[in-house]
């Protein structure tokens, strides 16, 4: 080591590591010490001549080469010496950032709590819920709904929390002939949540019920709109664009949700949860997360993926979509792998959790969604290290591409043959005959069929989002944000790489992978909402998001303005006026044209009136036996056993094959069948009582070939189903028809004991032989 020379004593240096000391008269540059070869000779002459003043004579001497791993530690050293000290903000900056934050987060709240006062408030001027008695509310819930409510009234009803569970995984109390586990059957776990809550909080002492039940749902729908304001401010940088967003929602709610018509439905418990999890993957997917919020983002993902699993039945299928995108994320190295891999994780603890408490429910073995998360995770392990930006490089990722698409498909298959499950194969058969694939004159596939929410969108969807200005928006949106994806996609497969911070100045919109990401799932939704218009509950949301978040984006105005090479006005400049003008007139023009309507509605008194339920359901529990079966129309059944309590032979659920066979069974009380083809039919499910609805029998509201009589008759090859079916002529009169007449033989086999305008009840008498 030499020591270092000047014009006083300094500390020694080790030989090739730089000079601490300042430039100036008799001190080196620091800089001269840095060079290697020829450099290092004129630095050590330079340095020479500098000392030449005085004091000991300085040997500079060639530089060791360091081992590999002191190579790795200076390595280290200089990566952590090369990323910058981040400088304390002034206070006025930190302030003007939690304001910002503040209000934001006031704004989301608020806006979620006021539509969950809206909901409130619209659905007691729609039913009166204050001025009804018990049974009139509970007629409100009608088909599915009802059987969910009536779970968990039985909760309250129950001794214990774990004797109602007990019953309920256990009961065979509602459908005739079977023991069923009806809190995995149709997913109760939101009535075990609610019934818990109402006795554990005391609230059974302050409110009815019936209020805490509808109240949780509201409140959860006041979670959703908060959930979409927090992802379009996360993605915009704006909350502008979440007060917009929750605007177009609630002017679309008729296409946005379905809580107005059935409270209970299960995906009026997910979706909120389903708005979570997205707002908490698009925060964690930003480049510029923090890793305190990357945490947070991740743990909110965690439980809000969990819940959704543990709320719908058929979620798995959603976050099946959502794996495909960020699948198609990290195949396209549009995101860091560690990342995506990290939310794969995720879904591998939701399966595994959901499968240990929905009493290892076997449809989470054989999703696609594990199917797909178990190869990816294996293409990861078994993925070779490739120099990137090479023509191997991208080689390997469609290689990569088909592998984890054939591997799949392939797993899947061989879970779905050695895994016992209860797979709905009707889904697969329905998806077939929707898409043309097949035809049948199955009565349930064609039932089907044939309802609304199933058939493909209407130019009434359409044009309700072109008026509210939702659509247009959209598309504009939709359109950039795609080409410029697109642009990124051909980038880094030609070998460029991504930049770490994407500017305004830029004009790449399409380089943030929460923007692709939110394009890629919007489209496979859209898609989906395209062919059965019920899926426009999905999709319709996250319209309002996307549209909202553009026209606040001014990287989405700039990525525009870019490409038009607007030369006129600055492009960033135009963009930041455009970004707030926009949004500004759409809520002036929204305000002045829908607000009025809105508050029409709150104004509004109605009334759901229907006495003729009303008298049924009280006949039901005045004179028919506590131990009778009753027979009827499967909607008709869940409000029975809603309102009652007995048992009944069919309901209103289509995720089990038994009960859709049994429906159709019951249904022939309105097909062209014998007295005698009947009775064996509701005799052979232990029926007691057959209730005959006028409105089924003298249907004529629907379109022809959609009502419950034609669609009968098609499948009993009454008339003409196909060019080249023969006609056949039935020598039996409509059923439903002819019971009211009371004439043999069918006298002879029911017995009319109640009617109304709307019900006929009949009591099935016990024959000991039949006639013909």
């Amino acid at each position: 080591m030499a020591e270092e020379g000047g014009d006083g004593p300094g500390p020694s240096a080790p030989a090739g590591a730089p000079g601490r000391g300042q430039e100036g008269p008799g001190r080196a540059a620091p800089a001269a010490w840095a060079t290697d070869g020829g450099a290092a000779a004129e630095g050590a002459e330079r340095t020479a001549r500098s000392l030449a003043g005085g004091g000991p004579a300085i040997e500079l001497r060639q530089r060791k080469k360091p081992k590999s791993s002191e190579n790795k530690e200076s390595a280290k050293e200089e990566k952590i010496n090369d990323t910058p000290v981040t400088e304390r903000l002034p206070k006025h900056v930190l302030f003007q950032r939690f304001a910002k934050i503040f209000i934001g987060c006031l704004a989301a709240v608020t806006s979620g709590m006021m539509y969950a006062l809206y909901l409130s408030a619209y659905h007691e001027r729609k039913f009166w819920f204050s001025n009804r008695q018990e049974l009139e509310r509970e007629i409100t819930f009608q088909g599915d709904s009802a059987i969910y409510y009536s779970y968990y009234k039985d909760m309250l009803k129950a001794p214990s929390f774990g004797r109602g569970v007990y019953e309920l995984t256990h009961n065979n109390k509602t459908v005739s002939l079977r023991t069923i586990n009806a809190v995995q059957q149709m997913s109760l776990y939101p009535e075990l949540i609610a019934s818990v809550l109402y006795q554990a909080t005391g609230s059974n002492e302050i409110i009815e019920p019936v209020y805490f039940y509808i109240g949780i749902v509201f409140g959860l729908q006041g979670i959703y709109v908060s959930a979409l304001f927090v992802t379009s401010w996360l993605m915009s940088g704006t909350w502008l664009a979440g007060m917009l967003t929750v605007a177009w929602f609630i002017i679309n709610r008729v296409d946005t949700t379905r809580i107005e018509y059935s409270i209970p439905l299960r995906e009026n418990w997910a979706l909120p949860y389903f708005a979570c999890q997205i707002a908490a993957l698009t925060g964690y997917l930003k480049s510029n997360l923090n890793t305190y919020g990357e945490r947070f983002c991740y743990l909110l993902m965690s439980a809000s993926t969990y819940m959704f699993m543990m709320m719908w039945e058929y979620s798995h299928y959603l976050l099946f979509l959502q794996a495909i995108s960020l699948f198609l994320l990290d195949n396209f190295s549009l995101e860091q792998s560690d990342k995506i891999h990290e939310v794969y994780k995720i879904y591998i603890f939701s399966l595994f959790l959901g499968y240990l408490l929905q009493f290892e429910n076997s449809a989470l073995l054989v999703s696609p969604l594990l199917s797909l998360i178990v190869v990816l995770m294996l293409v990861k392990c078994l993925q070779p290290n490739v120099k990137k930006r090479t023509f191997v490089a991208k080689i390997m990722k469609v290689i990569n591409f088909h592998l984890v698409c054939t591997l799949t498909v392939t797993l899947n298959i061989i879970m779905k043959v050695f895994v016992p499950h209860n797979e709905n194969e009707h889904m697969l058969k329905f998806l077939e005959v929707k898409l043309g694939l097949n035809m049948t004159k199955n009565f349930t596939m064609n039932w089907l069929l044939c309802q609304e929410s199933l058939q493909a969108p209407s130019q009434e969807f359409f044009l309700r989002l072109t008026q509210s200005s939702l659509l247009p928006f959209y598309i504009l949106v939709l359109i950039i944000c795609f080409l410029s994806m697109v642009q990124v996609i051909f980038r880094r497969f030609n070998g460029e790489s991504l930049e770490e911070t994407v500017t305004l100045e830029d004009g790449r919109i399409g380089e943030r992978p929460e923007v692709i990401y939110h394009v890629i799932h919007t489209i496979f939704f859209g898609s989906l909402a395209m062919i059965i218009e019920g899926l426009k509950y999905l999709w319709t949301p996250y319209v309002c998001m996307l549209a909202a978040f553009g026209v606040c984006s001014p990287e989405l105005w700039t990525t525009l303005f870019k490409w038009l090479r607007l030369r006129t006005v600055h492009p960033v400049l135009l963009a930041l006026i455009l970004s707030m003008a926009v949004p500004t007139i759409i809520g002036v023009s929204l305000w002045k044209e829908f607000f009025p309507r809105l508050m029409t509605e709150l104004t509004e008194l109605q009334e759901f009136y229907d006495p003729d339920t009303v008298e049924l359901m009280t006949w039901i529990k005045r004179q028919a036996p506590v131990a009778a079966v009753f027979a009827g129309s499967p909607q008709l059944m869940g409000v029975i056993k809603l309102c009652t309590g007995w048992m009944v032979t069919s309901l209103p659920l289509y995720n089990d094959d038994d009960l859709l066979k049994r429906n159709e069974n019951i249904y022939q009380i309105y097909s062209k069948r014998s007295a005698e083809d009947i009775y064996k039919i509701l005799t052979s499910y232990k029926a007691n009582y057959l209730i005959v609805e006028d409105a089924i029998c003298n249907e004529v509201g629907t379109r022809r070939g959609c009502r419950v009589k034609d669609l009968l008759d098609i499948a009993n090859g009454h008339v003409v189903c196909e060019e080249g079916d023969k006609l056949t002529y039935s020598k039996y009169g409509r059923f439903c028809h002819e019971v009211k007449i009371n004439y043999s033989p069918y006298v002879n086999y029911f017995t009319r004991v109640y009617w109304n305008r709307s019900y006929f009840v009949y009591k099935i008498n016990t024959v000991i032989s039949f006639q013909s």
